[in-house]
């Protein structure tokens, strides 16, 4: 009653809070992120196949620069024009940049191999014994995998090999899960090109990542990609080309306010684009994703998002939105040649797990979806879709999908103002 009373008083009176003056001349003070000087020159190291301030071919030349700039406070680390060859990924560090020269800089992946496990490793153990160690040298990126033999449920560690004896290696981490023979625990030198885990406020640009597809096994985005994050935040990514990974092109889980712009995605096995579970507000604009099995797919939880300008084509599905993607925005992209569905709203496991209120205009659909399919389709208890403005074309001959089709549980969908052209 009081604080009623109060608020009343001061629009009587014309009084309201006071703002704060704003910084005009910050200065850098210890502790304080929010508020810096903008400085003429920073902390810049050069990698390099030769003339660079840390001269290499691999990881190791990338990952050393990575870390010494990390240990004065950040800066940039500018890879020169080459071919990088990665036997592990290379780990970002909060505040560090990561730039190139765009097509010129290339960092490609190592083909894989994988081997059984020779004896038994639980949870508590450091160390692997491989059947046949032939490709595995100290310093390999790793992957471990099995399947519970009662449960089928799959367990996936990703570690570093730092020593050896014959077919016996090190971890650089403990294992903390059991990894046994009749699990089926294989090791693979499997690893994202790039990975963040634990990292804030930090660019990469202007490199191109390749997964090497032909000669790798899968490895899916919940682990890897050519860009895999974890747990990180303010990342921005711009003018990288992600492109024949055996899994994801980029995938970042629970990452908030990760920004992808003017990047190709090209060839990635299954997604595009995984902003991944519980992501807060991504913005993926003016991006060219084609030829995966989905361009771009909201995982669980991902809300307050922007897909915005896109270039989706030659996907199987062109956006999947479900668990709990809620108040996400996708406007002003063209989508093309979706093999199944333009956008696709997922059923999940009832109303309270769809994808709610999420918007869908001024977007151009041409020629997706296949014969009698549709080129939004949605599904499940899925509530509070509008589908404003978009264009629907198809030129296709005897194909005549829908635009719109949603499930007998939908609820509140609103559909206007669209063109058609060839579609019901």
């Amino acid at each position: 009653m009081k604080l009623t009373f109060f608020i009343a008083l001061l629009l009587l009176t014309g009084l309201h809070a006071a703002e704060r003056p704003p910084v005009s001349q910050p200065r850098q003070t210890s502790g304080d992120k929010a508020v810096q000087p903008v400085w003429q020159e920073t902390l810049t190291v050069t990698v390099g196949n030769q003339n660079a301030d840390i001269v290499g071919s691999d990881q190791r030349a990338i990952q050393a620069a990575v870390d010494h700039v990390a240990r004065l406070g950040g800066g940039t680390v500018r890879i020169q024009a080459g071919t990088y060859r990665l036997r592990n990924a290379v780990y970002l560090q909060t505040g560090v940049n990561l730039t190139g020269v765009g097509a010129q800089t290339v960092l490609i992946k190592e083909p894989s191999t994988t081997t059984p496990l020779l004896l038994d490793s639980d949870w508590y153990d450091q160390e692997i014994t491989l059947k046949d160690a032939t490709g595995f040298r100290v310093g390999d990126g790793v992957c471990l995998q099995a399947k519970d033999a009662k449960t089928g449920r799959m367990t996936v560690l990703k570690r570093t090999l730092t020593a050896r004896s014959g077919n016996r290696f090190k971890l650089d981490r403990p294992l903390r899960e059991n990894f046994w023979q009749m699990d089926g625990a294989t090791c693979s030198t499997l690893f994202p090109l790039v990975s963040g885990e634990f990292a804030e406020d930090l660019r990469i640009e202007n490199l191109t990542l390749d997964g090497n597809r032909a000669h790798n096994a899968e490895l899916d985005g919940n682990y890897a990609g050519c860009i895999f994050l974890q747990d990180c935040n303010r990342i921005h990514i711009r003018g990288v080309t992600a492109r024949n990974f055996n899994g994801d092109g980029i995938s970042w889980q629970i990452c908030h306010d990760v920004v992808v712009e003017h990047c190709l995605m090209e060839n990635n096995k299954n997604l595009a684009l995984h902003p991944g579970s519980g992501s807060q507000r991504p913005v993926i604009r003016h991006n060219t994703l084609r030829g995966s099995d989905i361009g771009i797919f909201f995982c669980w939880g991902v809300k307050f998002g922007l897909a915005e300008q896109n270039q989706i084509e030659g996907n199987r599905v062109g956006i999947s939105i479900g668990h709990r993607d809620t108040d996400n925005l996708v406007t002003g992209n063209t989508i093309r040649e979706s093999k199944v569905n333009g956008v696709l709203f997922r059923p999940e496991r009832g109303p309270s797990f769809a994808g709610h209120r999420n918007r869908i205009e001024q977007n151009t659909f041409i020629n997706n979806g296949a014969a009698g399919g549709a080129v939004v389709e949605i599904q499940g208890g899925t509530e509070g879709i509008q589908i404003l403005g978009n264009t629907f074309t198809e030129t296709r001959p005897g194909i005549t999908p829908r635009a719109v089709k949603q499930g007998p549980d939908t609820k509140q969908i609103t559909v206007t103002g669209n063109k058609l052209q060839g579609v019901e």
